[in-house]
């Protein structure tokens, strides 16, 4: 087999990185694709992470070549240790994605690249070490159950999870509850935090709210994103569990996102919350994957 090189990523890299990192992201999340422009500009700056991302003081990308072809690569973030810092992320360094073909005949093991990874770790000299999959396309983070080759890297590494495990679920807008009439209960759109808000009143009274985020096929970053959606916040008050509000909310989203044109929506919700997944899953949501965030590095 072929040596393998491994090096610091070079522009002309960029196409063959967009496509392995697009392979990822397609076992994850269907009918999603990033362009080359989002991947350069995710490896100068992540203008989405607008709280963690000034707090970068390094960045640095490695890729592994064999015969010319880029077959692994990583991105490693070093953040600041001054008191500007938030405490979590306070002299830490990550890594914040790592990708490579499965081993196969004609392709090596990431284990020499995942070595360079380390070594520059090591020599940022950090408080903690830690590493994620946080690639550049919507609802890839974590490090998803989809990609068990990048598992076995890190944990041949001595990466070890230590956070917690998300859902995160999908649904066709045309399986969402349809929308009915609710006597006595009206709604009003609004922006909220999280994107479009649909808050549902009773005499003036608040009973509960949906937020969706109908942004995210950004033409400029996705080459492949129409059509898709996400939850950003989903809350009824405690009165109304079980009345069937949250149901009705989603029929008042399913229908706006009719009219945007959009056909599939996501959520996420922590593995543990049994209540909440279920009250999804009730509404004609599927598990789409699960990821696990929160991998240190704890050799022994």
């Amino acid at each position: 087999m072929p040596a393998l090189e491994v090096r610091p990523f070079r522009r002309a890299d960029r196409d063959q990185l967009t496509d392995l990192v697009n392979t990822h992201v397609a076992a994850v999340v269907p009918g999603i694709s990033v362009s080359v422009n989002t991947v350069l500009g995710d490896l100068e700056r992540q203008p989405g992470e607008f709280i963690t991302d000034p707090w970068v003081a390094e960045r640095t990308t490695l890729v592994a070549e064999q015969r010319q072809c880029v077959v692994a690569a990583a991105h490693l973030l070093r953040y600041r240790a001054d008191v500007e810092v938030g405490e979590t992320y306070r002299d830490i360094a990550e890594i914040n994605w790592f990708v490579h073909r499965p081993t196969a005949s004609h392709w090596p093991d990431a284990d020499l690249l995942m070595r360079a990874c380390l070594a520059q770790l090591a020599r940022w000299k950090v408080r903690v070490r830690y590493a994620d999959g946080a690639l550049p396309a919507p609802l890839v983070y974590g490090l998803p159950r989809n990609w068990p080759h990048i598992r076995a890297v890190y944990q041949r590494a001595g990466f070890q999870h230590i956070g917690d495990t998300e859902v995160i679920l999908i649904a066709r807008v045309a399986d969402l509850p349809a929308l009915e009439p609710r006597p006595g209960v009206t709604v009003e759109r609004t922006l909220g935090e999280c994107g479009t808000r649909f808050t549902a009143y009773a005499d003036a009274r608040v009973l509960g709210f949906v937020e969706v985020d109908t942004a995210l096929a950004r033409p400029e970053r996705h080459a492949r994103a129409a059509g898709l959606a996400d939850i950003g916040n989903l809350h009824v008050e405690p009165a109304q569990y079980g009345t069937g509000l949250e149901h009705w909310l989603l029929a008042q989203t399913a229908d706006w996102l009719r009219l945007c044109g959009v056909d599939r929506l996501v959520a996420y919700e922590s593995a543990g919350d049994s209540t909440r997944l279920d009250l999804l899953t009730g509404a004609g949501f599927r598990e789409l994957t699960r990821t696990d965030r929160g991998w240190e590095h704890r050799p022994a």
